[in-house]
């Protein structure tokens, strides 16, 4: 399979953790589906200390996975919002 466009999408939504609402990323994403992973590589700014883990209340909202062989967060289902 092909890897993901580098240069990615423009526009950039904000990833929020669904139980305490404490931004996670700004990230910029593709299309208008729910949010199913993220690449690593789009990820404009990382607000968490350790990666999966909410910094606030310590949830884990992601998995980290290789997707099309390029590092990714799979994201665990009703664990984030985004805007």
């Amino acid at each position: 399979m092909a890897k993901p466009n580098k240069k990615g999408p423009t526009r950039t939504v904000d990833i929020f953790c669904a139980k305490c609402k404490t931004q996670l990323f700004k990230y910029r994403k593709g299309g208008k589906g729910a949010l199913v992973k993220c690449f690593k590589e789009r990820i404009v700014a990382d607000f968490t200390h350790t990666s999966c883990i909410c910094p606030n209340c310590g949830q884990e909202f992601a998995r980290e996975t290789l997707v099309r062989g390029t590092p990714s967060f799979k994201m665990i289902g009703g664990k984030v919002t985004f805007k």
